[in-house]
């Protein structure tokens, strides 16, 4: 883990998960900011063919997000990882992490997003975290922004274990796929 201390990793702040997990995944401060996510978010409303249906835009809980403490949606985390070039492939659990190629090349596959279910306050209250996994000069890292440091995985089984211990606690994976121009 002597590479850690190089490898880009932001941490936790209010519910900015997606945001954190966006710039770790890209390796890269601002790749993202609270404001491009916003933005967005914002145009996803515009492109709703519902939205004459919504009579009233709530000033705080927004259709896509929370405008205090973020808490971004899927389509947010899709359309912003198009805007990049990128695609996203809901990974089927029934299938298995087996099925997920984790040796295949870094110009295909850019990294892993995880959506995992959190209870916090004793059960009180229940959301989802956005956690982002890239492989890093041939080693597959968590970069999840609740942690101090980001964790390097020994190997691909290492990964593979990580992934069916979080799908068996309801998480949802994403593979995160460079576009072909």
């Amino acid at each position: 883990m002597e590479n850690s201390s190089q490898i880009y990793h932001e941490k936790q702040k209010l519910q900015f998960c997606l945001l954190h997990a966006l710039n770790n995944l890209f390796q890269e401060k601002d790749t993202f900011t609270r404001a491009n996510l916003n933005t967005v978010a914002e145009q996803l409303v515009l492109v709703d063919p519902n939205r004459e249906n919504q009579k009233w835009v709530p000033l705080i809980f927004k259709q896509h997000h929370n405008s205090i403490t973020g808490n971004y949606d899927i389509n947010v985390l899709i359309s912003a990882l198009e805007q990049k070039g990128k695609s996203v492939v809901w990974h089927d659990r029934r299938n298995g992490v087996s099925s997920i190629d984790l040796n295949k090349s870094e110009d295909v596959l850019m990294g892993i997003i995880l959506n995992i279910p959190t209870v916090k306050f004793r059960g009180l209250w229940k959301s989802r975290h956005w956690i982002a996994l890239r492989r890093i000069q041939g080693i597959w890292y968590n970069l999840d922004s609740d942690l101090n440091t980001p964790h390097a995985f020994r190997d691909a089984d290492e990964v593979k274990e990580f992934l069916d211990f979080v799908i068996g606690c309801g998480a949802e994976v994403l593979l995160v796929l460079h576009d072909k121009e």
